[in-house]
């Protein structure tokens, strides 16, 4: 799956802040339709119990869809759902504590905020970063965006070694402006999941990458 991981241009999140638990699936099946090549669940200030039974749900659709399957914050649920990655924020602790839970295979992913995150986490030994938020988002309340001005650098910095996936406030109508500023890989929530169908709003995202 780390090979599928650096393949990956469109980076999926299926967010229970926007996504019922009963539509988990479906979203996660429009999702890879549609061209995200990976699919994370991000259920924040929910019952570890139900975010384990609704990453059993989605490790399932993921493998169907041949796609690699992250799960954001636990990794002691990513290890017994058989996720094939988990992903963890810069307060989250460090990789080698992480892989002392899931072992030396799975994948990990760090968010990073700056250029000296991007780079530390790299030498650090993640398989992928988060960059970002970009712009204001409702997913992250009261964090302001970084702005654009140092995504070339983090993918000049970082980009050639590990996939940098840009992240917050990413739309399909600011798009061209993302990529315009370097950026290589997105990842793209709630103008996503918020769409009529996930699969077109992803096949749209995906076709303006290729672009």
């Amino acid at each position: 799956m780390k090979s599928k991981l650096k393949c990956a241009t469109f980076y999926g999140i299926v967010d229970l802040g926007y996504v019922k638990p009963e539509r988990v699936a479906e979203v996660a099946r429009g999702l890879i339709e549609g061209g995200a090549g990976v699919v994370q669940l991000r259920a924040k200030g929910v019952a570890k119990e139900e975010v384990e039974e609704l990453a059993k749900e989605l490790q399932e659709v993921c493998r169907e869809g041949g796609v690699p399957f992250i799960v954001n914050d636990y990794p002691e649920i990513a290890l017994r759902v058989g996720a094939d990655g988990v992903h963890i924020g810069q307060d989250d602790g460090s990789l080698a504590g992480v892989r002392e839970v899931v072992g030396d295979e799975m994948i990990v992913g760090r968010s990073t905020h700056s250029p000296a995150q991007a780079e530390e986490a790299m030498l650090e030994g993640f398989d992928y970063i988060g960059f970002g938020p970009l712009f204001p988002t409702p997913t992250k309340q009261g964090r302001p965006g970084i702005g654009m001005q140092d995504v070339a650098r983090v993918q000049s910095l970082v980009g050639g070694k590990i996939p940098v996936f840009c992240i917050g406030g990413v739309r399909r109508d600011n798009l061209s402006e993302v990529v315009a500023a370097g950026a290589k890989r997105v990842v793209v929530v709630s103008d996503v999941l918020l769409a009529d169908s996930v699969c077109e709003a992803s096949s749209e995202v995906v076709r303006k990458l290729n672009e």
